[in-house]
């Protein structure tokens, strides 16, 4: 059986591991004298949409710690105005007002956030357009220059209401001459996108020397390899790579922005952003998406593609993507100290158990990672599948229970993977059982102190959410397509 690696695998227990899978009870070992890395409290994230859905949860609902002002709609949004965006190809390219309701959007945004505990990642505009008012739609003019020196007054504005944890410079620039070809027409190459980035990210730094600043908000995997300019022209001939040395675009960037901070001590980049959204057929966005049987395994395993090299993703890109360790890499290599945030991600099917197991066991695998940031489109429905895979870490027994702060290592098998933290007085195991049947772990502790309380919390579909049970030994079922917290309370 292929045994996956779950943070560093403990060597010694490989053998135990595949003959229990085959025999009886899985062993789960934990040493509390070994913790590892601590935990982003910004992996649980969600992105904000301006247009009001009552079926979504409230990010404070979920147990959400950040949330990202985003989208298409963000690239063209007039700070000044407050309630004015454009929205792109999304609708016609009509100017819009998504609130309808008093006072600057943005400021509203910052003090619920605020409000309810919640970090904030702002979206920074640097296409260069943004509405000129709530109302225009071609063939009338809708949009007005938006240059640097606009959006640093805006962070300025943001820094005196309280500040953002995160900026973000703009959403998806390889799509613009699609999404916002009305005004950006032309696709945006590698210099373009270098040079937006230093202009508004300077604009930025200044404004706020404390910034922490993301980018470049790229799409998918084709913008991490190529330009739209290449895409336009065809990536078999990628004539903006070559003229670029062949380095692909994400690490050229890197290189060029520590270029540009050892020549003047400025830097520009703090957090390498880009969206992951599996590309394989039927899978989906949101509620959207296939549930057949296959189609739901599919979306389950298209998960790997974030930290699996064994794994050849199941759609037109046909290699293994390794999404987080890859990026590791390039960042290692050409921009040492910059952070990772996945700033969009997403697997559809929102409400079946696919979608639930498949943002579960990402949510394990960002804390593994030891990544900056991470933001799920959008906030899921209550009540479904995916609502409960952000309990799980957050909130699983209704009064707080949550994933504690610090990663401790473990080992998975394939189709179940196992996640574990430790706090001061507990320790949070979260379980992803992607298989038809149902496994058992026994739990194996070394200095943890003793054990005082054991429950377990599984959810295996529908809206009524974790079931609770106290456990009299510590060895707990995991039902088949099920997403369990082991909790161990210690003394």
């Amino acid at each position: 059986m292929r045994l996956l690696v779950a943070g560093a695998l403990l060597l010694s227990c490989c053998s135990c591991v595949k003959k229990a899978a085959a025999q009886g009870p899985v062993p789960l070992i934990l040493d509390c004298r070994k913790p590892g890395h601590r935990i982003s409290s910004l992996i649980y994230g969600v992105a904000h949409s301006e247009r009001s859905d009552p079926r979504r949860a409230a990010p404070w609902e979920l147990g959400a710690t950040a949330v990202r002002w985003g989208g298409n709609s963000s690239s063209r949004y007039n700070w000044e105005l407050g309630n004015a965006w454009n929205a792109g190809s999304d609708w016609f390219f009509r100017n819009v007002d998504y609130s309808g309701k008093p006072g600057p959007a943005w400021r509203r945004f910052l003090e619920a956030n605020r409000a309810h505990g919640l970090a904030t990642a702002m979206t920074i505009p640097i296409l260069g357009q943004v509405a000129k008012d709530a109302t225009s739609a071609p063939p009338q003019k809708t949009s007005v220059p938006a240059p640097p020196e606009m959006m640093a007054r805006w962070v300025e504005q943001i820094r005196s209401a309280g500040g953002a944890e995160q900026y973000i410079l703009d959403n998806e620039p390889m799509l613009w001459n699609e999404t916002h070809r009305d005004v950006h027409p032309q696709p945006v190459g590698y210099d373009e996108l270098l040079d937006r980035t230093l202009r508004y990210g300077s604009a930025i730094r200044r404004a706020d020397p404390r910034a922490v600043i993301a980018g470049p908000a790229l799409w998918g995997w084709p913008a991490y390899f190529y330009s739209a300019i290449d895409k336009v022209e065809g990536f078999r001939s990628h004539p903006d790579r070559r003229a670029h040395g062949e380095v692909p675009l994400l690490p050229w960037y890197l290189r060029k922005l520590r270029e540009h901070e050892k020549k003047t001590g400025e830097r520009i980049l703090d957090v390498v952003d880009v969206h992951f959204y599996p590309q394989g057929k039927g899978i989906g966005v949101d509620r959207s998406g296939d549930i057949d049987e296959e189609t739901a395994a599919r979306r389950v395993r298209s998960v790997r593609g974030l930290w699996d090299p064994s794994y050849r993703d199941e759609s037109f890109i046909g290699e293994p993507i390794r999404l987080l360790p890859r990026l590791r890499e390039w960042i290692d290599v050409n921009y040492p100290g910059r952070g990772i945030s996945i700033g969009e991600y997403n697997f559809g099917a929102d409400r079946h158990i696919s979608g639930g197991l498949a943002v579960a066991e990402a949510l394990g695998r960002f804390a593994e990672a030891g990544i900056v940031s991470a933001f799920y489109w959008t906030a899921p429905p209550r009540g479904s599948a995916a609502y409960w895979a952000f309990r799980a870490y957050r909130n699983y027994d209704g009064r707080g229970g949550r994933f504690e702060d610090t990663l401790l290592k473990t080992a998975s098998l394939d189709r179940l993977s196992l996640f574990a933290s430790l706090g001061k007085r507990r320790l949070v195991i979260v379980a992803v059982n992607a298989r038809a049947e149902s496994q058992s772990v026994d739990l194996q502790l070394s200095g943890c102190g003793e054990r005082a309380t054991l429950r377990q919390f599984t959810y295996a579909g529908g809206d009524k959410g974790f079931e609770a049970s106290s456990l009299q030994q510590p060895q707990a079922t995991l039902p088949a397509l099920s997403i369990s917290v082991i909790e161990v309370g210690l003394r």
